[in-house]
């Protein structure tokens, strides 16, 4: 009788070279197998043996050597198979290109892999899902499925945009069938953001600035349509800066939004990009937020970056996460995504990036529960990328490394090339290609960089900053509210008295921007502008009020 859930595998014929298959292995005992591995140039008596003796469910069998010897070589494999009354059970292959084109012409194997596959695709097979058929009901079309699909590998996005429709779909029609993104993000620009329905404000001269250039349903229904190949990516985009629920319609029907990105205090005129005032557009933000809730569409909110892009403190950073997500689950979302920008702002330390990041986290999911599930997505510092392209390409891979330390659920990949031009295609390819081996290598066995207890006791004072930091927010609020952390006129106070604040936003009409920060032993810190020193939040936030009242 067949033992189910054991798998026995080895190099076949004179062929030593094991490390495939030996990773193969270990990947599958990762996934509940039981594994027995055969070694190198198992011949096909000894293979014949081993099958006898162990009755396994599934024959892993191996050769990367000359594409004409395996031909006859697997055909004396098979021809044994069947002889011994064997090819009762099933067998897969793995060897170079040229080796699985002959493979793939026996009967015997069920599938053939030549590591040319994404992962993911291995991973399904393990599962006992089929998906080397073509079709897009081979892969999970929902945020949630796909995550679990492709456990414990995470799944991983990427921000995509030209400057033009066609070009646009060109590209995406080549990521797709590159098979190695699980999400494109569409990148429009800022009209199709702010006045996709307003084409009178629109301005000629900034078309497709930013990105593409979306200006109907139909050109949406055309993106989409061109990612309908290869691994079958989900699809999301912006959320937007005006018009938010008219947008959210048109994203649900034409691109099934995978989840929206739904800012909290930003788009709008704190930052400039908006037109709407910060009250106001916390109000829209969250019935935005809602209406997809309605829908059971996942949402990010896209906030606490925002602050680390602004040179905000540390603890600010910690404050935003944890507000997001408490006011995404005030708005009734029922899945959540997390952001997690590292590198943000670019001077932080490794050891300190981690414990803000673990902070946010150990604060965010206290928050969780059956009826609000956190997703981590992390994501490397668009800031942080260096312009020349080699030291680009081994920061991307350095970052993308130490977000595995997290267990993110989605990896949102930013190309090497960012910091020097809009991302094409082909180096959005190979920039996800060189995330997804940081990220193999960081399965296979990364060291606990989270129990280094220099980031534990940074995460644990973060932790207890921001609880200062929260409770004054919370103070802010009149007599008769009840939810002051979900109250957009208590948020909006929030940034107009300074306590939530950072250095980029000096001159806004609406924020404070007199806090002063510094990167102090790799953390960055709100500090006395005329001494340096750290100042904790207990002190930052008393030096805000005259008499005992926040000025505004």
């Amino acid at each position: 009788m067949v033992v189910p859930k054991l798998m026995i595998g080895g190099a076949l014929g004179e062929c030593v070279h094991v490390a495939g298959i030996a990773h193969v292995l270990r990947l599958a005992e990762e996934l509940g197998w039981h594994t027995v591995f055969l070694g190198p140039a198992v011949s096909i008596n000894e293979f014949i043996t081993a099958i006898r003796e162990h009755d396994p469910e599934l024959v892993a069998v191996s050769y990367r050597l000359t594409p004409e010897t395996a031909e006859s070589l697997l055909r004396a494999f098979q021809e044994a198979v069947i002889k011994n009354g064997l090819d009762d059970r099933r067998y897969a292959f793995g060897g170079t290109p040229p080796v699985v084109e002959h493979a793939r012409r026996l009967a015997l194997f069920e599938a053939c892999f030549s590591g040319e596959e994404p992962i993911e695709e291995v991973i399904a097979y393990l599962k006992g899902e089929q998906v080397q058929q073509p079709g897009e009901e081979a892969y999970p079309q929902t945020l949630v499925e796909r995550i679990r699909w492709k456990a414990p590998y995470p799944i991983i996005r990427h921000h995509f945009g030209l400057p033009t429709v066609e070009a646009t779909i060109e590209g995406i029609e080549k990521i797709a069938e590159s098979r190695v993104l699980d999400v494109i993000s569409l990148g429009t620009d800022q009209d199709a953001q702010e006045n996709f329905f307003h084409p009178e404000r629109q301005d000629p001269r900034r078309k497709g600035a930013g990105g593409v250039p979306v200006r109907s349903a139909e050109d949406f229904r055309r993106l989409y349509a061109a990612s309908r190949r290869g691994n079958y990516p989900l699809m999301r985009t912006y959320t937007g800066t005006d018009d938010f629920i008219r947008l959210a319609e048109i994203y649900v029907e034409t691109i099934h939004i995978a989840w929206a990105a739904i800012p909290l205090f930003w788009f709008n005129q704190l930052d400039g990009r908006g037109p709407w005032d910060l009250e106001g557009s916390l109000r829209e933000h969250q019935k935005l937020m809602r209406w997809y809730a309605e829908r059971d569409i996942p949402v990010e909110v896209n906030e606490p970056h925002h602050w680390g892009l602004r040179d905000a403190p540390d603890v600010i950073y910690v404050v935003a996460s944890y507000l997001s997500a408490y006011n995404a689950r005030a708005m009734g979302v029922k899945d959540y995504v997390a952001q997690y920008m590292f590198n943000s702002p670019a001077g932080l330390s490794d050891r300190m990036d981690l414990a803000k990041i673990l902070a946010c986290i150990e604060m965010s999911e206290s928050l969780a529960g059956p009826d609000f599930r956190v997703y981590r997505q992390t994501r490397t510092g668009l800031l942080s990328y260096p312009v020349e392209p080699a030291a680009a390409r081994g920061h991307l891979a350095a970052s993308v490394y130490l977000q595995m330390a997290v267990q993110p659920h989605i990896m949102h990949v930013v190309a090497a090339t960012e910091a020097d031009h809009a991302t094409t295609a082909e180096e959005l390819i190979e920039s996800v290609r060189i995330a997804r081996r940081a990220i193999e290598n960081a399965l296979r066995g990364a060291p606990d960089m989270t129990a280094d207890p220099i980031v534990q006791a940074r995460k644990e004072k973060l932790i207890a900053e921001a609880q200062v930091t929260l409770e004054a927010i919370r103070d802010l609020a009149g007599p008769d509210v009840e939810d002051p952390l979900a109250d957009p006129a208590t948020l909006t106070r929030a940034v107009t008295t300074g306590i939530l604040d950072a250095p980029h936003l000096r001159g806004s009409p609406i924020a404070r921007g007199q806090i002063v920060t510094r990167i102090i032993d790799g953390r960055c810190e709100a500090v006395d502008p005329e001494t340096g020193e750290p100042l904790r939040e207990a002190e930052r936030i008393a030096r805000l009020k005259k008499g005992g009242v926040y000025e505004e």
